[in-house]
Order: structure tokens, then sequence, then C-alpha cells
């Protein structure tokens, strides 16, 4: 096994900056408007805040598929885009958004036809369910347009332009805000919507995330010059083979996550209204403390992917094992964040009494559970990801989310009726866990997977 080493040259550092601030601002702006959202439904009490919770909970499923797809394409794009291959660059993303396109209409279809029961999988309490049902007649149309636009923009950091989902977030943020308000409250001679008001804001400014963000790829960017007619084209066979070896178990494993972190919202769902509240006001916080991780996570992908493209497998190793010893600090630093701000978060809610203590309970679990959520970040989306490294991922995040989280979680939250907060711990287990398998993987140096080289 290495001896642990930390890269000493600035440049590297900047380097990461230049990936990492564009990033986590965008993830402070997408947490912010989630705060908003939150802070507007609170006050029409836990039930519309609650029916909203359980909602995104099945929209951030389709999120975690379009993620599954970036991540996989970023694997084969960083490497192509290191090599210096801007042909097979435009077809990881040809192919990235004909499969976005396909995951956002089957969800689509789903959710007009079946709203009550996606939302009676989530809750059993009436009330919370017909929010729910409006909330999700309304998100059928926002599918496709945020599917495509975020697997687009997020996939051109691969490629060097980091800045694109960041000035897309800021003009997403304002249109949600100005729409939120106008619809949630009805403002400016429109109807007072509430719970639907929230869905068509987002719906709004989505379409306004989509017309700049192809707007600039088809017509602006000349960096990888994508235009309509390569998205006609078909990609090669051989390109199939390199796609699918690599990219298919991370849209794999990253299906099967959201499926798990669904069940999650499941078990927590039935253990009353009180408790999704709680937990959406936590998981608030909790992302806001970690937006810097994130895109440490994306950062770290993105440069160990071009490192190996470039051939240079010494310095991807050596960079792989700083981004773990970052991951350690910032994992610290954002336990300590959530320590000091969840308590103050929640004078912004009016909650009821019992809510509060629960929030409480709660919000210190995710103190211990953040630092271990940093360093498998790292490690499952970042370094191991960019190091091609999939088939690996695929196993540790499906076996102990599925064989070990999910199991003890619902025998906490359901059958032995555990405090909220000792259930979310068991239901976060997996993140322990990872992180140790990850890093020893790390160390041992096999992780590093070249994409035009069919493995040993």
């Amino acid at each position: 096994m290495r001896k642990v080493s930390i890269i000493k040259d600035p440049g590297f550092y900047r380097r990461v900056l230049v990936i990492m601030l564009p990033v986590a601002i965008q993830q402070a702006i997408n947490m912010g408007v989630n705060m908003l959202d939150t802070m507007m439904l609170g006050s029409f009490g836990e039930m519309q805040l609650s029916a909203s919770s359980l909602a995104n909970q099945y929209y951030n499923f389709f999120t975690i598929f379009c993620m599954g797809i970036i991540g996989g394409s970023s694997v084969l794009s960083a490497q192509y885009w290191g090599g210096g291959n801007k042909e097979k660059a435009r077809e990881t993303f040809n192919m990235a958004l004909r499969l976005a396109t396909g995951v956002s209409l089957f969800f689509a279809l789903l959710t007009w036809l079946f709203p009550r029961q996606i939302m009676t999988i989530y809750t059993s309490e009436p009330q919370v369910i017909e929010y729910g049902i409006k909330y999700l007649r309304i998100t059928t149309f926002i599918f496709f347009i945020h599917g495509t636009s975020l697997v687009a923009a997020q996939l051109m950091r691969s490629v060097g332009i980091p800045r694109l989902g960041l000035y897309v977030s800021i003009v997403s943020f304002f249109f949600n805000l100005f729409f939120n308000w106008i619809f949630i409250f009805g403002k400016l001679g429109a109807p007072r919507m509430e719970i639907a008001g929230a869905a068509l804001g987002t719906l709004l400014a989505r379409l306004s995330e989509f017309a700049v963000t192809f707007w600039f790829i088809l017509h602006k960017d000349q960096t990888l010059g994508l235009r309509v007619k390569d998205l006609m084209h078909n990609p090669s066979g051989e390109f199939f083979a390199n796609y699918f070896r690599l990219g298919a178990p991370v849209l794999l494993s990253d299906g099967m996550l959201g499926l798990g972190n669904n069940v999650v919202s499941v078990i927590l769902g039935h253990m009353g209204a009180a408790v999704v509240a709680a937990n959406a006001i936590c998981m608030v916080i909790e992302r806001l403390c970690t937006v810097v991780i994130q895109g440490v996570s994306n950062a770290s992908g993105i440069i160990v992917g071009q490192t190996i493209g470039a051939g240079d497998k010494e310095k991807a190793l050596e960079q792989g094992e700083t981004f773990y010893l970052l991951s350690i600090i910032m994992g610290a630093f954002a336990a300590l964040l959530v320590g000091i701000f969840g308590p103050l978060s929640m004078k912004m809610y009016n909650l009821a009494p019992d809510t509060v203590i629960i929030t409480k309970q709660l919000m210190m679990s995710h103190v211990f559970i953040v630092f271990f959520q940093c360093i498998q970040s790292v490690m499952t989306k970042g370094v191991l990801r960019g190091g091609g490294d999939t088939k690996f991922l695929m196993k540790a995040d499906i076996l102990f989310l599925w064989v070990v989280s999910i199991p003890i979680g619902a025998l906490a939250g359901l059958i032995l009726h555990c405090p909220a907060w000792l259930t979310m711990i068991c239901l976060k287990l997996d993140l322990i866990i990872k992180s140790i398998w990850c890093i020893n993987r790390l160390l041992s140096g096999k992780w590093i997977h070249e994409v035009d080289k069919k493995p040993a």
C-alpha cells in the first residue's frame, strides 16, 4: 500500500479553485433557493412543507439518474479531453443527452399517470398526499427541460468550462425567487396557489435554465464546438463499448443509490409529518455547509480524469491522495458549520414545539454524519470515479446502503420506534463504511482505468 503524499505545487490548488469555486457557488445558490422554498411554504404549516419535501424526494430520485449519466459521461469526456480527442468528447455529450431525454420522458409519464400512488409510497397522511399531488402534476413538465439542461451544463465542466452551471444557476435563482413570490402568495394579480405556486415557479425557473444552457452550448461556445448536427450523429460501435463499460456501472450504482435514498425518505415519511419537516430543514443546512466539498468532489474527478487521459498515472495517484487529505479537513470543517449554524437556522421557521425538539436532535446527528459524507463524496463521486473505477464504486454504493443502512434504519424507525436522530444515524451507516473502504482502495493504487483500454 502506498505512502500518502500531498501535492505542494500552488498551480495545482489554483486549478482546483478554478473548477471548485463555480461549483460551490452554484450549489450554494441552489440550496438558497431550496431554503427560500422551505421558508415560504413553512408559513402555511407543516403539511405543505412535508408534501413539498416528499414530492421533491421523488424528484431527487430523477436527478440522481441524471447525475449518474453525468458521472458516467464525465469519466469519458474528461479523459478524452485530457487526451486531446475533441470528437469523442462531443460523442460523449451526444450520448449523455440521448440518455437524459429517455430518462426524463419516462419519469414525466410516470408522474402524470400515477401522482397519488407516488405520494402514497412516501406517506399515509391524506392531507400531505393531496398537497403532494398538486405539486407533482406541475412537476411533470419539468423533467425534460431540467434533465437535459442539467446534464449539458454539468458536462461542460469536464471540458474546461466550469462557469456555465454557475451562470445558469444565478439566472434560475432570480426567476425562481420572483415567480415563487408571485404564485405562492398570489402577488401582482396572480392567484394564491401556495404549494402549486412553488411548483409553477420552479417550472418557469427551469425553462430559463434550459434556454440559457442550450443557447450557449449550441450557438456561443467555441471550445467544444457542439452543434445540432453533432447531436444527430449516431455514435460509433467502439464508442458504445467504452461508454457502457465505464458509464453503465455509474448509472446503475447512482440509480440504486437514488432508489435507496428514496427508501430512506419513505421510512422517515412513515414516522410522521413532524419528522419529515424536521429532516427537510436539516438537509437544507447540511447541503449549505457542504457546498465546498461538492465543488472539491467535482474538481477531483475532472482533474484526475484529465491527468489519466494525458497518460500520467503517477501524478494521478498523487492527486488522489491529496484530495483524500483535503476531504478529511473539509469534513471536519463542515461538521463544525452544521453544529454552529444548524440551531440558528431554526429560528427562521414557524414550527410546532414537538417539531422544534425533533429538529434540534436531528441536527446534531447530521453533525456526526456530515464528516463521513464529505470523505465518501470526494472518493466515490470524485477521485475513484475520475479514475474509471466504476465497477468497484457500483459495489460500494449498492452493497452497504441496501445490506446495512436500509435494513437497520427500517428496524430502528418503523419497528423499534427509535427517536428520529438515532434512526437517521442508522440510515447513514453506509457513509461510514464507504469512507473506510474507498480510502483503502485509493491507497492500493488499483483504481486507475483508462477509457480506451480494456480491463486486464
